[in-house]
């Protein structure tokens, strides 16, 4: 498992920041059509998860490309904080465990990403779940909040492919 450093988290929350200021309609907007705006949040949100998801353990191709997402985003932070602040570059911001995923639980990514790639070629919002999918990997397993929303992804993950594919 690749873990994520400081570098990579601040990717991360950056991606995270600029499609929350890029999707921000305004405070009367969002007041007269809660709903409206709140779901315009729901293609990153569901794509996050899978990038969280991705990057807890599942191997192949899948896991290849998340790990190797994540280790671009890493050098990209690591490198951005070493010659724009002076910081230093490979510390880690990971939590100390993680919870992985059984195999129906990676049967069940499997599916998830057959309809990922069908969404991003087919709907509007195929920019939002290739970002919301890059920030899931870059901040899965990270020790802060979003680290800790993984556990419970993996947990309903791997319950839903025991109930699918009827493993116990």
């Amino acid at each position: 498992m690749t873990f994520v450093t400081i570098g990579g988290c601040t990717v991360g929350i950056c991606i995270l920041i600029y499609h929350l200021v890029e999707w921000w309609p305004g405070h009367k907007s969002l007041r007269g059509n809660p709903l409206h705006y709140a779901a315009d949040l729901g293609p990153f949100l569901i794509a996050w998860a899978y990038g969280c998801l991705t990057i807890l353990g599942v191997g192949g191709l899948i896991g290849w490309a998340a790990r190797t997402t994540l280790w671009i985003s890493n050098w990209l932070g690591d490198v951005a904080l070493v010659w724009g602040i002076g910081g230093q570059a490979g510390t880690r911001a990971s939590g100390t465990g993680y919870l992985p995923l059984t195999q129906p639980g990676g049967a069940i990514v499997l599916i998830l990403t057959a309809a990922l790639v069908a969404a991003v070629k087919k709907s509007r919002y195929g920019a939002d779940i290739k970002r919301g999918a890059w920030c899931g990997v870059c901040l899965g397993t990270s020790a802060g909040i979003a680290g800790f929303a993984a556990a419970p992804l993996a947990l309903a993950v791997n319950w839903l492919g025991d109930r699918v594919f009827g493993v116990l």
